[in-house]
């Protein structure tokens, strides 16, 4: 979200080019002509060198940079200590200003300290939040960490179904009865192929299965049933002291320890977050649950530094964008320019809410899609105009500070009412 902020006459404007091992800065002195070129390498000594001179102009400083990677991180954090107003330039409003000036596309690091410079002047940034300095940054890593474990569990996963088990035990993929339970891959590490069970005789092997099951409904049944199903599978005969077995082994065990870190990281989220006032109102709106409401948190900040909820649409990239020239008016679409995780949880929570018992996303959906329920473009939008309305809920109980509200657009009672 580019604000146009107005800069002080006596100002110091501080281009940052952020790289990896060095940046490129730029530095003008409103009212005098000349500016300085310089380059600041990624060490204390040179972040330290680079602060006092800044403070050595004895004038308000402004200095902006593009967020890259996580380059930006360390002196960004300098800059704030120091007491120096620090900005955000978004990269794609830096191409295209680089390309309207430049007329052309080619880019360096003094060419775009030069741009970043030009931003700064003319007030086309945004003010940046430091995780540290609001206060999420332990937040952002759990939720980072989450997503990056799940990710990983996913295709761990998908290599189990997809290529294991059709080769060494295709009949007990029926038995899996959800990804959090963590029962059916100890079951394949101690069993893993079918070879491995008949070995038993059956007595023995309800016997050697029971504590690896846990705690089942008819779990006699259904550890019996396993056994039936491998005395009549068609895996591959292969050794149980194979490397091929082995490799198996070593993927459900990476599996195994996936699903205990991602656990461990929602224990310790709730942990964290348990108690606190906007964590408990996100989790009180339909659709959003202990995960998506961490994501929020870490990727929005503080929402009630969003004004108005157009703002906050605004940066999550929920905002309609439309394309119009003279007489020609192009489709309205998303904008899908601002923060893409924060974009896809609330999207996520759209998609529960809409499944889960009467509420008004359910309510706006249905209206939605009543012309023609089986269109799936027409389900795309009004999933996605539901998704905006979590957006604004989502915004309006934590700047409010009042609980999420039920509240259910039902058909209005026609004809008499009964004495």
């Amino acid at each position: 979200m580019i604000t146009n902020h107005i800069i002080p006459e006596d100002a110091v404007l501080v281009a940052i080019d952020i790289a990896k091992a060095r940046n490129d800065v730029l530095i003008e002195v409103r009212g005098n002509k000349r500016r300085k070129r310089l380059v600041v390498l990624n060490t204390r000594a040179e972040h330290d060198r680079f602060i006092d001179m800044l403070t050595s102009f004895d004038r308000p400083i402004i200095a902006g940079f593009e967020a890259t990677g996580n380059y930006h991180r360390a002196l960004a954090w300098r800059l704030l200590e120091a007491g120096f107003d620090t900005r955000l330039i978004s990269s794609m409003a830096l191409a295209r200003t680089r390309e309207a000036i430049h007329n052309g596309w080619d880019k360096n690091d003094p060419k775009d300290a030069q741009v970043i410079l030009h931003m700064l002047s003319t007030g086309l940034s945004q003010y940046y939040q430091d995780p540290l300095v609001a206060g999420i940054s332990d937040i952002q890593e759990l939720s980072k960490t989450h997503e990056m474990v799940s990710k990983a569990k996913t295709e761990t996963l998908h290599r189990i179904l997809t290529h294991y088990l059709p080769l060494y035990f295709p009949e007990i993929e029926r038995f899996r009865n959800g990804s959090r339970n963590d029962w059916f891959f100890a079951f394949l590490e101690q069993f893993p192929t079918p070879a491995s069970v008949i070995a038993h005789d059956k007595d023995a092997f309800i016997s050697a299965a029971w504590d690896v099951v846990g705690r089942k409904v008819s779990k006699a049944r259904l550890i019996a049933d396993i056994y039936e199903t491998a005395t009549e599978s068609i895996a591959l005969p292969i050794p149980i002291d194979s490397k091929a077995v082995v490799m198996f082994r070593m993927v459900l065990a990476e599996i195994r320890s996936l699903i205990r870190q991602r656990d461990q990281i929602e224990a310790e989220a709730e942990a964290l977050l348990g108690d606190t006032p906007d964590y408990v109102a996100l989790k009180q709106v339909p659709g959003i649950g202990p995960i998506n409401a961490l994501t929020i948190l870490a990727e929005a900040g503080d929402l009630r530094r969003f004004g108005h909820h157009r703002q906050f649409l605004k940066f999550c990239g929920l905002d309609l964008a439309t394309h119009q020239s003279g007489t020609f008016r192009g489709q309205t679409k998303l904008a899908k320019f601002g923060n893409a995780r924060l974009r896809r949880s609330l999207w996520m929570a759209a998609n529960v809410a809409v499944r889960q018992r009467e509420n008004s996303f359910r309510d706006k959906y249905a209206r939605y899609i009543a012309k023609d329920p089986t269109n799936p473009d027409l389900k795309r939008k009004a999933l996605t105009a539901v998704t905006a309305k979590m957006a604004r809920v989502v915004h309006a109980v934590i700047k409010s500070g009042t609980p999420y509200r039920p509240f259910f657009h039902g058909a209005e009672p026609r004809g008499r009412t009964p004495v």
